[in-house]
């Protein structure tokens, strides 16, 4: 594809007419709740195309209002926790334009990935959010987006700094739709753009395609994400525990990993559940 002629941070030499420089993000479609009008309309419709921004939010649903955060619930507990109270993560579809240089990456995206025979609902939904856009993934086209994303001459993201992971299980075992998640940062260094990665998993199926050969960074990364939340990234070259012992078990940073209840090995103690801890008030 065609190389753009100015990047997000060329405010002087691109004309407003081009989106650059007099809006260089989302502006008015930033939302984490909402995106337009026709919200609802268009998470029910179906079809359609996610670079085109008229795709519903397919899988990824809302989850359940969080309370009680890790179990706490009805005690003494003194550390916040169990009074805290938080919206369910609900990633609106956003809707075109979307505003600054993001028109422009998801037109050559779209592109890019029509050249290299990847169809297109590879990205299953857009979301703007706080002037950052995020691409939800399919699971087993994550690998290929990655390397157009790197490959492509108009897109030329060539570092992932960050991968991460994300439970958004209900504290109460309610069922929530693909509540795993994993989270890669994206850095194109030629044209100073950043762009997320997402991709939703059930946790009776925690699959995902390893980058660690478009990206060498995120050998370790995918690695500590294995070891934290139990993401099996398909095809890295040594999936081992990384900060927790090799023969461990369970992920610790799972919403169904206990806090407590622990052998503490080396001195013959336990430590007790947060419901059976002392009360201070």
């Amino acid at each position: 594809m065609s190389e753009p002629k100015d990047t997000s941070k060329d405010e002087t030499s691109a004309p407003e007419s081009a989106g650059v420089g007099a809006e260089p993000t989302g502006g008015a479609h930033s939302s984490a709740q909402e995106s337009g009008a026709a919200l609802e309309e268009q998470r029910t419709r179906g079809g359609g195309d996610a670079l085109s921004g008229d795709r519903p939010a397919a899988g990824i649903t809302e989850t359940r209002t969080r309370s009680g955060m890790f179990g706490v619930r009805d005690t003494g507990d003194t550390s916040g926790y169990g009074g805290l109270r938080l919206p369910g993560h609900s990633p609106a579809p956003a809707e075109r334009p979307f505003g600054g240089w993001f028109d422009e990456f998801a037109d050559e995206l779209g592109a890019a990935l029509d050249e290299r025979s990847i169809p297109r609902d590879a990205v299953e939904q857009v979301t703007i959010d706080r002037d950052e856009m995020t691409l939800y993934v399919v699971p087993d086209r994550l690998n290929a987006v990655a390397r157009t994303l790197r490959d492509d001459p108009g897109l030329r993201f060539e570092f992932c700094s960050t991968v991460s992971g994300v439970d958004y299980s209900a504290p109460d075992g309610q069922p929530v739709d693909r509540p795993v998640h994993v989270v890669y940062h994206l850095l194109s260094m030629t044209y100073r753009r950043r762009i997320r990665l997402e991709v939703g998993l059930d946790l009776e199926n925690l699959h995902v395609d390893s980058v660690v050969d478009v990206f060498p960074t995120a050998d370790w990364h995918e690695r500590e994400t294995w070891d934290m939340f139990g993401i099996v990234f398909d095809g890295h070259p040594a999936l081992t525990r990384i900060l927790m012992p090799d023969d461990w078990e369970g992920y610790p940073q799972r919403k169904s990993y206990p806090l407590g209840g622990i052998p503490v090995e080396y001195k013959g103690a336990e430590i007790p559940p947060p419901d059976e801890r002392r009360a201070y008030s």
